[in-house]
């Protein structure tokens, strides 16, 4: 199991989100590319970036500062927010993006078909959950969609694993819905990131041992100082 920073974009500036509510807004920096280069210095092997941005309205807006961040650290950068159409998924990977994360689009089964098939191994189905149900369009819409349900439809459409969030939990700092993961991770046969209310260093030894979890996002307890990456991702190895 890995761990992996989560940088956030919000009008060009590093921000996490109170359960998604762009209201509920905390900026942590002006310059995303240098918080990058401080998780890739403390160890990080993979970056989570998301255009909230782009998450809300459907088009990307934040992509310059994607850009700075490719070219500031030498990881893999895993990124999602406004990608719906696949223009905009070629353009991230012929700038060096890694794996592109489709949320909202993801309902549309001949999209992710088709962006699955020409970007083999490079598309993740963002899964946002609230009470089991799928959450679209930045968590501001909330369906009759089963999450596990979803998930293995997502599995069968091809994708190259699922990012499951608890909204519930996201940035709240009350820990993860362990049981919720756990059956997400027992359900589908790719690999499995969970997201959302890691608080601590017993958050993540809980995570780690959940049998066959890819890896874990944490954003707000990293820029609160509850968590310390580098102890993060010591204890993962370990317990690996």
């Amino acid at each position: 199991m890995i761990i992996i920073p989560a940088i956030d974009l919000k009008d060009g500036k590093c921000v996490r989100l109170l359960q998604g509510k762009k209201e509920e807004v905390t900026v942590y920096s002006d310059d995303p590319a240098s918080m990058a280069k401080h998780w890739a210095d403390m160890g990080a092997e993979l970056l989570h970036v998301v255009d909230l941005d782009g998450a809300f309205t459907g088009v990307q807006k934040n992509l310059d500062k994607i850009v700075a961040i490719r070219k500031t650290v030498n990881i893999p950068i895993e990124v999602g927010g406004g990608i719906r159409d696949i223009e905009t998924i070629t353009k991230l990977i012929d700038m060096g993006i890694g794996r592109i994360i489709i949320g909202t689009s993801a309902i549309n089964p001949a999209f992710i078909i088709d962006a699955c098939k020409k970007f083999p191994d490079k598309i993740i189905a963002g899964i946002d959950a609230k009470d089991g149900k799928v959450a679209l369009k930045g968590w501001v819409e909330v369906t009759g969609l089963d999450a596990l349900s979803f998930a293995r439809q997502m599995e069968s459409n091809g994708v190259a694993g699922i990012i499951y969030t608890d909204i519930s939990r996201d940035g709240m700092l009350t820990g993860p819905n362990i049981e919720a993961m756990s059956e997400m991770v027992g359900n589908v046969h790719i690999p499995v990131i969970a997201s959302g209310g890691v608080s601590k260093l017993d958050d993540i030894k809980i995570l780690a041992n959940i049998k066959n979890l890819w890896g874990v996002i944490t954003g707000k307890a990293l820029y609160e100082g509850t968590l310390k990456l580098d102890e993060a991702i010591a204890l993962a190895k370990a317990i690996n």
